[in-house]
């Protein structure tokens, strides 16, 4: 089943914080198993001295944390998000529309906050104001939702009549907007969400590392008999019905996504890189598939977990359970060596919640 979002226009519900003004934000997609969206690239200009060049940074994803209700984590550009997590038994006996609410603060001291809520229902009453422990707050009023938010037991989301669509439970959310706040620098500071103070703003904006990427050009290579047979071997595969799929990456090589294994929703499938006659296990600068998420990824080489590559872009799928509200979604890109993480976003806890939060981002650049 296909997730709705109602994404709240940025340029309406981005405020400011005391103090701060506020800055536009690109949001992740709130659609389950969406296909990812190219990454959007910036083309270096090597006459332009302010030209952008490949950081060759090794990816360091972010870390998540859980605060009672609520997920909480920010990127490597700091960028954080808080995400409602549903009650277990709820999920389990299904009554009722799933509805999540996530809340993301940019970094630096423009800090603008975003709502984002997220139905697996399109029949669901659209949302028209919030309320925290029954005091209405503003639908586009983002900033002062997340203050509310921080001291409050229950957040409620409302139709156009005033009655509640479903109703959050706030335990922990206080706890996770302070971590944000001392994540982001914020703490003392007269734009902290929680942790406030007199002071001015302490809050930074890291720069986002850059990805030298390489676009695909040429016709992808056709697998003989054999050479599948030995790719096969050498991945220990046993998925049968399943056909490898070859894609052009430039210079002469082509990406093999191989089949291996399949569940009752995960599909792993192992990378091979093919140049000619040499094939040769596909390289990565970070874990790939079920080997971002700790579990054994069932293959020797390389792996993603329903894998696909589209518009040069590879990406990874690595399901927690079937309802899709847990795992790591990836983003690779290929720099004619191996590939590259460009983006992450990961949710530990399998509670409803399939609106992932951001632990990686960079830059994709086309030299």
């Amino acid at each position: 089943m296909m997730r709705h979002s109602a994404l709240l226009p940025v340029s309406i519900i981005a405020a400011a914080v005391a103090g701060c003004s506020p800055s536009s934000q690109p949001t992740a997609s709130g659609t389950r198993n969406a296909t990812a969206p190219a990454p959007t690239e910036t083309r270096a200009t090597p006459a332009t001295p302010a030209a952008v060049t490949d950081t060759h940074i090794k990816p360091t994803p972010g870390g998540l944390k859980t605060f009672g209700d609520w997920a909480v984590g920010c990127d490597n550009g700091l960028r954080c998000t808080l995400a409602a997590l549903l009650p277990e038994a709820g999920i389990a006996t299904g009554s009722g529309s799933p509805i999540t609410v996530n809340i993301t603060r940019e970094p630096g001291p423009a800090g603008a906050v975003s709502v984002k809520i997220a139905t697996d229902n399109a029949h669901t009453a659209q949302p028209a104001g919030f309320a925290v422990d029954s005091k209405p707050t503003g639908l586009r009023d983002a900033a002062g939702l997340a203050a509310a938010m921080a001291n409050g037991t229950a957040l409620s989301v409302r139709g156009a009549n005033g009655r509640p669509i479903t109703t959050l439970s706030l335990k922990g959310a206080a706890a996770a907007l302070r971590y944000i706040d001392a994540q982001q620098g914020r703490v003392g500071g007269t734009d902290a969400i929680v942790a406030k103070g007199p002071a001015p703003s302490r809050a930074r904006a890291p720069s986002l590392p850059a990805i030298a990427r390489i676009a695909p050009s040429g016709t992808a290579a056709k697998l003989t008999a054999a050479q599948i047979a030995t790719l096969r071997k050498r991945a220990t595969c046993n998925a049968e019905g399943f056909t490898p799929e070859t894609h052009a990456l430039g210079g002469g090589k082509s990406l093999v996504i191989f089949p291996c294994s399949t569940g009752a929703y995960n599909l792993i499938s192992a990378l091979f890189i093919v140049d000619g006659a040499e094939i040769t296990p596909a390289q990565f600068d970070a874990p790939a598939g079920f080997e971002a998420t700790g579990a054994d990824p069932g293959t020797p080489v390389k792996s993603v977990i329903n894998g696909a590559f589209e518009n040069g872009v590879l990406t990874s799928d690595a399901k927690g359970r079937g309802l899709g509200d847990c795992g790591v979604h990836q983003r690779f890109v290929w720099d004619g060596t191996r590939f590259r993480l460009s983006e992450q976003s990961e949710m530990r806890e399998c509670r409803g919640n399939a609106d992932f939060i951001t632990t990686w981002r960079a830059r994709v650049i086309r030299p």
